[in-house]
C-alpha cells in the first residue's frame, strides 16, 4: 500500500542501520512459526511515523504476508505494482487491497485479494494469524495476514495491478543489518521510514514497516 510521493526514497541518504541481531534460523522454520502464532508472547509493535501522521478517515484493507516453503528455506512472496497506479504505483507490496462488503473478515480480504492479484489459490495457503494493524499516511488501516504457502502453485499476475511477482529469502528480511532507516521532510512534517533493498527491488515504507513488526514478533 502507498501513494504518489514527493521524493525518491532511493536518492535519500541512509540515516542509520537498525542493526538488531537476526532472527535465529530455527525460528524461521514452519513448525516454530506455527507455534509462535498459536501461542504469541508479549511484545511491542514498532509505531511508524506515517501512522502518527494519518488523517481522520481510514479505509479497511488487508494484505497477505506469504511465507513460501521452499526446500532451500522459507521465502517471502512480494509484488512490484504497476507504475500507472494512483496509489503505490511502482512500489513493492504484499498482495492485498481494500476490504469489500462481502468479505467475511480481514483474513478473507487478504485471501480474496491474493487470488485476484497474483492468482494464489486458497488451497495452498495456511493462515497462521495476523499482525497488528498498520495505518498508512494515505488513510488505510491494513491488517497483515501471515500465512505459510506450500508449493507447487501457479501464479498469474493481474496486469492492471502487478508488474512482477518475486520472492526474497525470509532470513534476509529478518536480519536487522538489512534494515535501513531514512527520513524526508514532507508538508506534514518529517517522516522516518525503513527500507530493505534486495537485489534490484527496493522494499520500503508500509511494506518494510510491516516486515519490521514481523521481525519484532519473531524475535520476542
Amino acid at each position: 500500500m502507498a501513494t504518489t510521493i514527493l521524493f525518491d526514497p532511493q536518492q535519500l541518504p541512509i540515516d542509520a542501520i537498525a542493526g538488531e541481531a537476526a532472527v535465529a534460523p530455527e525460528r524461521l522454520r514452519p513448525d516454530w512459526l506455527r507455534r509462535r502464532f498459536a501461542d504469541p508472547p508479549p511484545w511491542v509493535p514498532e509505531a511508524a511515523d506515517e501512522s502518527r501522521q494519518r488523517g481522520p478517515r481510514t479505509t479497511r484493507a488487508s494484505v497477505l504476508v506469504p511465507l513460501v516453503l521452499r526446500e532451500e528455506g522459507v521465502t517471502m512472496l512480494l509484488t512490484l505494482r504497476t507504475a500507472h497506479l494512483s496509489k503505490h504505483g511502482g512500489q513493492v507490496s504484499f498482495p492485498g487491497g481494500r476490504a469489500e462488503p462481502d468479505d467475511a473478515s480481514a483474513i478473507d480480504t487478504a485471501l480474496r485479494e491474493s487470488e485476484e492479484e497474483v492468482g494464489l489459490a486458497r488451497r495452498h495457503v495456511e493462515v497462521l494469524g495476523t499482525l497488528p494493524d498498520y495505518h498508512t499516511i494515505t488513510g488505510f488501516c491494513v491488517t497483515p495476514v501471515v500465512a505459510l504457502v506450500t508449493p507447487p502453485f501457479d501464479l498469474r499476475a493481474d496486469p492492471n495491478e502487478v508488474a512482477e511477482i518475486f520472492e526474497v529469502p525470509l532470513a534476509f528480511l529478518m536480519d536487522g543489518l538489512n534494515h535501513q532507516r531514512l527520513s524526508s521532510v514532507l508538508p506534514e512534517g518529517r517522516r522516518s521510514f525503513y527500507a530493505m533493498p534486495y537485489d534490484r527491488f527496493y522494499i520500503w515504507g508500509a511494506t518494510a514497516g510491516m516486515l519490521r513488526n514481523l521481525f519484532h514478533f519473531l524475535r520476542a
